[in-house]
């Protein structure tokens, strides 16, 4: 099963919070476990320097302890805290809290030497001191030992409030992560709601106003969306102009049956007709997915075939096309689009075409130029009109100047047509070459 992105994105947030919780709560754990064995290090510390303090020693060398000591829990049977005093490796005191507890240090210790140690049965210390008599040093080690009865509790509480406190965290921040998912992904489910408008006819184009993220996206939809309704109005326009330029051949056929020139003549206008809306409605016209193309290659194929087609003539191209420039546009539309510019240079021309194209800010201008007769002024505007019928539109040039400026149109571009000073013609074609 395919998961939607909003699952994809809470299922991954939430094994990453639920990871980054985990880890934060065993080193929060380890970190408070190790403070309270400090805590507690310390605090048998200062109770084994109070028992110290408690001990006293005459000069016969005897030890003694009051028999109840400052520190109330080693007067309270088996409190959980013990305390030992050994001279020599022998006891000499316990406290009243022993029962049947072993004292965990029995051996001697050297003046001024401590010893901690966390045992299974709990925490043990040490401490070893000499003290002076006149019959000598006697050696005496102080030993303090706790269970585990108090740590455990401390632990498992703090463990209880840390987890609930990360659990209730974990909680509060999937459903603020939910919520600001929610938020973040508004912008798809608001293209997802205007594309069914659109697949519904209700709106054209997506209209909302979307993050820069979005964007590109949404603006290479849109030039889709109106590449195809612009691909769909040049089919329709296509079949209409189609069906009303075999309108009147038709009516001619009908009244000339019998007069063989008169078919043929109408059976050529007829194919021109439909070869040419046929090219009007195969254009595929600007679209923001279009790649670029190189321009320079695309030329010179024509260029080669040209050579051949006119061969006669020994037409000489000069091609001045950086080898680097690129145009987005569909290539099949390109070929048709110079492939009847340069056609009809080299049908007019004497000897030279000239194909010449730059890039100027946001689009691409190439010049074609032949050393032809050029074009009466005043036809220039007539054969360019939009609409016109095949037969119309192909005096003196044939359909390739209304192909040319159909494909054209088609890119938003424009299409000039000037008489040299010298002689020749001078079309110039400028295409946009930016994404919408």
């Amino acid at each position: 099963m395919k998961l939607s992105i909003n699952a994809r994105t809470v299922i991954g947030a939430g094994l990453v919070l639920g990871i980054f919780l985990v880890l934060t709560g065993l080193a929060l754990d380890r970190a408070f476990e190790k403070s309270a064995l400090t805590a507690i290090q310390e605090r048998l510390r200062g109770q084994l320097y109070l028992l110290i303090g408690e001990t006293n020693v005459d000069q016969q060398g005897q030890i003694s302890l009051p028999n109840e000591s400052a520190l109330v829990r080693l007067n309270q049977p088996d409190s959980g805290l013990y305390a030992w005093v050994y001279s020599h490796d022998k006891p000499v005191w316990q406290s009243r809290s022993v029962i049947s507890t072993e004292a965990f240090f029995k051996t001697r210790l050297p003046a001024g030497e401590e010893k901690f140690e966390l045992l299974d049965e709990g925490f043990a210390m040490a401490y070893g001191i000499e003290w002076q008599t006149n019959n000598g040093n006697i050696p005496i080690t102080l030993s303090l030992s706790e269970d585990t009865t108090l740590f455990s509790m401390q632990i498992n509480g703090y463990r209880r409030t840390l987890w609930g406190w990360l659990g209730g965290m974990a909680i509060l921040l999937l459903i603020t992560q939910l919520l600001v998912l929610r938020w973040g992904l508004r912008p798809l489910r608001t293209v997802a709601h205007e594309l069914t408008r659109i697949e519904q006819g209700q709106q054209e184009q997506l209209i909302s106003k979307y993050p820069a993220e979005l964007r590109g996206l949404t603006g290479n939809l849109n030039a889709l969306l109106a590449h195809e309704r612009a691909q769909q109005q040049r089919y329709r326009n296509a079949l209409a102009d189609l069906a009303h330029s075999l309108k009147t051949p038709l009516a001619v056929l009908q009244g000339a049956m019998d007069d063989p020139d008169t078919v043929r003549e109408q059976a050529g206008r007829i194919q021109k007709s439909i070869d040419y809306q046929l090219q009007r409605a195969a254009t595929a016209g600007r679209s923001g997915l279009n790649s670029p193309i190189l321009l320079r290659p695309v030329i010179e194929t024509l260029t080669r075939a040209l050579k051949k087609v006119y061969a006669d003539k020994r037409v000489q191209f000069k091609l001045r096309i950086p080898n680097d420039l690129t145009l987005r546009a569909d290539e099949g539309d390109l070929t048709e689009l110079f492939g009847n510019l340069l056609d009809n240079a080299c049908k007019w021309c004497q000897h030279t075409v000239t194909c010449q194209a730059a890039m100027l800010k946001n689009q691409v201008e190439i010049v074609i130029l032949d050393d032809g007769p050029g074009i009466p002024d005043d036809k220039i505007e007539h054969i360019l009109l939009r609409g016109m019928r095949a037969d119309e539109a192909v005096a003196g040039q044939g359909i390739g100047l209304a192909v040319v400026k159909e494909i054209t149109q088609a890119y938003d571009g424009t299409l000039t047509l000037n008489n040299q000073t010298n002689g020749g013609m001078l079309i110039k074609v400028a295409l946009p070459n930016n994404t919408r």
